[in-house]
């Protein structure tokens, strides 16, 4: 995506938008895969496999080879492990039980999680809106899982809580990679160690457990539903470090607005989704939290690149 011409601010959202509405759509087949009967773990391998050997063969033909010198390696460890391995293995085994709208509006609690772990670590600044945001972020997720008509069922409670486990885990994420990225490397580099360093660390659980997923010679629905996953989180991924790296860690995670409007479209369109009026709800509290959890003046966050 060419965005040479535009200014720093509307590279940003256009970003948010583009890579939002993509992501969304891995919502539904994440559950599409899972209800198929593919395992949470051996599909999070898959992820790494895949979108390790893609991304490492166009570093090849683009001559940007992965750094391999201490601080990059550890780089790779940390997100492949905070943004690829934890967040996809909880975020696979909760697909498989809850709707897709649900988990689209979880997901948006990352920017509340990043804006808190970034305001604690002394790289954002606190204030009076921001932590109401938060709060918002924190009441809609208990709408979701106190009143027991939220849910389709009450013992969905659990699933849900993995989304916000796996959302932790993307929120430190975020913060890692504005505060440790190595400084003049290309992005895609940085990608391509994340991927390959989250199917290294994968292969050994999935071998210890037998949950590998295998590809038939006849791509089915597991096998087309994990390359399209691959390909749209590489091209996501791709280009949610670069926003990063342009705006900042909070700003970046905006992408959650498209994110989670998506995702709940997806799951009307594709699964027919019904929401309870407490779901709906939510979503509107969530969306409230993240109005408020932004920078406040958005010129000012896209100032840093």
């Amino acid at each position: 995506m060419n965005t040479s011409g535009l200014s720093v601010a509307a590279r940003g959202w256009l970003i948010i938008f583009v890579g939002g509405v993509a992501w969304g759509v891995t919502i539904a087949l994440a559950k599409i895969v899972t209800a198929d009967g593919a395992h949470p773990l051996g599909i999070a391998l898959w992820q790494g496999i895949l979108g390790g050997a893609t991304v490492l063969a166009y570093t090849f033909a683009r001559k940007i080879m992965p750094p391999l010198d201490r601080a990059h390696i550890e780089f790779y460890i940390v997100c492949g492990l905070f943004g690829t391995a934890l967040p996809g293995s909880l975020f696979f085994y909760a697909a498989d039980h809850l709707p897709a709208g649900v988990m689209a509006i979880v997901i948006a609690i990352i920017p509340m999680m990043s804006f808190a772990i970034a305001a604690a670590l002394g790289i954002d600044r606190i204030s009076a809106f921001r932590l109401l945001g938060v709060a918002l972020g924190l009441a809609a997720i208990v709408m979701m899982i106190a009143p027991e008509t939220s849910l389709p069922e009450p013992g969905l409670v659990p699933w849900l809580l993995l989304v916000v486990a796996a959302s932790l885990s993307y929120a430190i994420e975020n913060n890692y990679i504005a505060i440790r990225i190595p400084p003049e490397t290309h992005p895609i580099t940085l990608l391509c160690g994340m991927f390959v360093a989250a199917g290294i660390m994968m292969a050994p659980i999935v071998a210890a457990t037998g949950t590998f997923v295998p590809f038939t010679s006849l791509l089915g629905t597991v096998e087309l539903g994990i390359i399209a996953m691959t390909a749209i989180n590489v091209f996501c991924y791709g280009m949610f470090i670069h926003l990063i790296s342009l705006t900042g860690p909070v700003f970046a995670s905006q992408m959650a607005y498209a994110v989670t409007i998506s995702g709940v479209i997806w799951g009307i369109v594709i699964f027919g989704e019904e929401h309870s009026p407490w779901i709906w709800g939510a979503l509107i509290v969530m969306l409230a939290g993240l109005a408020l959890v932004k920078p406040v003046n958005d010129q000012e966050a896209v100032a840093k690149a």
